[in-house]
């Protein structure tokens, strides 16, 4: 006869259960560093063709790549070995004190990916503290700024399978709700 164990199962709040702190600086670092792929759905290839007013078949020539059977946007390599995404656009600025710099800026920033629009809030950032502060080194917005997110906020924009209505890098005031 096999004996049963009752197993206590507990449900353990997430360390970001209290809420994370994020303000998209729109410094492009997201935008740039090692390959990767900023996965293109079908219908936002829809919608950035709108966006450009040219048709789908040039946006996946001319800005995608494809990959199995989905798209990434494409990426440039830089002289310093790393990889922009192809809509980073660096733009000259001069300081008040006159002194020359460079912003970096999305050129669709209003129609950009699902992946970029939930920018921090990534499965792999979530999984600890450890790995959300890490990217934090990079990302001048993680624990910085006024916009707090709750943790249903943040699972909300973790989960999105579309684009959520109020992303977190958008100009707007108010951080995202997620829908019931």
């Amino acid at each position: 006869m096999a004996m049963k164990l009752n197993v206590v199962q507990t449900e353990e709040k997430p360390w970001y259960a209290d809420g994370l702190t994020f303000t998209c600086s729109q410094c492009g670092n997201c935008c740039t560093g090692g390959p990767g792929y900023v996965w293109i759905s079908d219908e936002e290839i829809g919608r950035l063709a709108k966006h450009l007013n040219i048709s789908r078949a040039a946006v996946i020539e001319k800005y995608c790549r494809r990959i199995g059977r989905r798209y990434s946007l494409k990426e440039n390599r830089t002289p310093q070995d790393n990889y922009d995404c192809v809509f980073l656009q660096e733009i000259p600025t001069r300081g008040r004190d006159g002194t020359a710099g460079v912003k970096r800026i999305c050129t669709i920033y209003e129609v950009r990916p699902l992946q970029c629009r939930t920018w921090p809030f990534w499965d792999g950032l979530l999984t600890s503290k450890k790995n959300w502060d890490e990217a934090g080194k990079r990302c001048h917005g993680i624990n910085a700024g006024s916009r707090q997110f709750t943790q249903a906020q943040i699972e909300a924009l973790r989960d999105a399978a579309d684009w959520p209505a109020n992303p977190p890098t958008s100009k707007s005031s108010n951080p995202p709700v997620p829908k019931s």
